[in-house]
């Protein structure tokens, strides 16, 4: 490889260069340029984590700070019969309603969570009908129309309850039609064969959570399986509290359907034949440790390829009775927030939700929202780059940064890393070059987490990339600005950012400047130059429509 920058870089072998800000500083040497990049301390904006929203469409609005800098994702709850209403129906319909209910989410950078569910609340749960005039309304049963049960339940709401029960005499007495149908099996493995279609290949898809089975799709009432008692009653009934049959179908049709999006499913002790992620609806609650997070703890490293995620509710179980009325309270509160930030660490979380309308605005609240997002998912951090002085056009060099995952889970789809360069004044690119060998999915975080030391006994390991460039021979001799980012596939716009303070506005990490086809004297960025990563809010992809 020719460098001729060697031949003149002599002089300044051994003169670092004045000028230095915080951490960020430039070195020169004559094996070329050596930068160390300072962290960014605050949460911001990252795709596919943090904290995950949630609006009942035709009822919400969106917020007036949106994008706000937790989270980049919002769970769709989406109805079986606004997807598909008869057998008949094809995979236009599930696309036409997608396009209805995810309408500009690219626009603000945001991803969904999918998932299909057939019934809100039950009747005798205390369920409420349909809201005639909204038609996405969330509520009441949303049963295809060619499968409407009959609904002849031996259930029983127990009066000023929510909660169900049964009479001695109907202990073993079946619900007819609906999940107990003899056709269901097969008409819900052609419904999971028609959203994959349908979402796959979707860009605006983070994961798919399985749902479709029990209230709000959480897989009971009635349950996948009998690993656990049924929740309203004190042994399970098989065709009533239970589905024989239907973990083997569900498994293997989401299995076949999703090839590139990752599923997830409701509890850990479920689908153990399968490589699904987990959606814990019932974080932190007492009542739930044994049956989600000691189960969840028992996948080992399922983590480090499927994702974690879940839901804070604040309402119920112990930590209503703390008398929380927001999630605002629970995380202000010390020992709650200290308990959710080790299960965050040690399941290694990517996203939690339960948080719909939190106030961000609120001072008490704004650091504790900051910690949890930071601990929540991937934080890449770089901590060093190195790159020759001069390049010249058509000729290949070598470039080579450092970085550690100082979060708790990884990123789970292989985003390309681009290295560019651009103009000195304006920050336009003008070339870039996707890195080959990079596979970001696998930049592990630590792991053992220690509640007293706050950190990972075992430190997230260092990941060291080198890769050889060429630079087109178009590109006009001159000084740039050489920079590294993540794109978002779908578009390739930078999207995915480092948690480093050299940062300019549309996703790109500035490093240093370079000389293409001629020599230069100074490659140390003014740090006054940097954006404020937190306040970028210009970032958006590409769907095809």
């Amino acid at each position: 490889m020719k460098n001729p920058f060697i031949l003149w870089i002599l002089v300044l072998a051994l003169i670092p260069e004045p000028g230095v800000l915080g951490q960020y500083s430039v070195s020169v040497s004559k094996e070329g340029v050596s930068v160390s990049l300072e962290e960014y301390n605050s949460a911001f904006r990252n795709p596919m984590k943090g904290f995950r929203e949630f609006f009942s469409p035709g009822v919400d609005k969106m917020r007036e700070e949106y994008p706000f800098p937790y989270g980049t994702m919002v769970k769709e709850y989406m109805q079986w019969n606004m997807l598909e209403n008869t057998a008949s129906d094809g995979v236009e319909k599930i696309v036409d309603y997608s396009n209805h209910r995810w309408e500009g989410v690219e626009d603000v950078n945001m991803k969904v969570i999918p998932r299909v569910y057939v019934v809100w609340v039950e009747p005798w749960h205390g369920g409420r009908d349909k809201d005639p005039d909204n038609p996405d309304d969330m509520n009441g049963s949303h049963w295809p129309s060619d499968m409407l049960p009959e609904y002849d339940s031996p259930y029983k709401q127990i009066p000023g309850s929510v909660g169900a029960m049964v009479d001695p005499e109907d202990i073993s007495t079946p619900i007819k039609g609906g999940y107990f149908a003899p056709e269901f099996p097969e008409r819900v493995s052609n419904l999971v064969r028609k959203i994959g279609e349908a979402w796959d290949n979707d860009p605006r898809v983070a994961y798919v959570e399985m749902g479709i089975i029990g209230e709000w799709g959480e897989h009971h009432d009635p349950d996948i399986s009998t690993y656990w008692p049924p929740h309203d009653e004190p042994v399970h009934v098989a065709g009533r509290t239970w589905l024989p049959g239907i973990e083997k179908v569900l498994g293997d049709a989401f299995t076949e359907a999703f090839k590139n999006k990752k599923v997830m499913v409701r509890y850990a002790y479920e689908f153990r034949d399968y490589q699904f992620g987990i959606y814990w609806d019932s974080w932190s609650i007492d009542q739930e440790i044994d049956r989600g997070y000691n189960e969840m703890l028992k996948l080992a490293d399922r983590w480090k390829t499927q994702p974690i995620g879940g839901e804070i509710t604040w309402n119920w179980g112990s930590l209503g009775l703390k008398g929380f009325k927001s999630f605002e309270d629970c995380v202000k509160d010390d020992s709650t927030r200290q308990l959710v930030i080790e299960q965050i660490r040690n399941l290694h979380c990517n996203h939690l939700g339960g948080i719909t309308w939190a106030d961000f605005n609120d001072p008490g609240f704004i650091p504790h929202a900051d910690l949890l997002q930071r601990s929540l998912g991937y934080r890449f951090v770089l901590s060093s780059f190195d790159y020759p002085g001069q390049v010249d056009c058509g000729e290949s060099f070598n470039i080579g940064f450092q970085l550690t995952n100082q979060g708790s889970s990884p990123f789970y789809y292989d985003w390309p890393v681009e290295i560019s360069l651009l103009d000195s004044k304006t920050h336009e690119k003008v070339w870039g070059k996707v890195l080959e060998k990079v596979k970001i999915s696998q930049w592990m975080p630590g792991e053992n987490w220690s509640v007293t030391e706050n950190r990972y006994l075992e430190g997230p390991p260092v990941y060291n990339i080198s890769e050889s460039l060429e630079i087109s021979a178009n590109v006009k001799p001159g000084k740039y600005i050489i920079a590294v980012s993540i794109l978002d596939p779908a578009g390739m716009a930078p999207s995915l950012r480092f948690a480093n303070t050299n940062y300019f506005e549309g996703g790109v990490h500035p490093v240093g400047f370079i000389g293409v086809g001629r020599r230069i004297k100074n490659f140390t960025l003014d740090p006054s130059m940097f954006y404020d990563i937190q306040s970028d809010k210009s970032l958006k992809y590409s769907i095809k429509k």
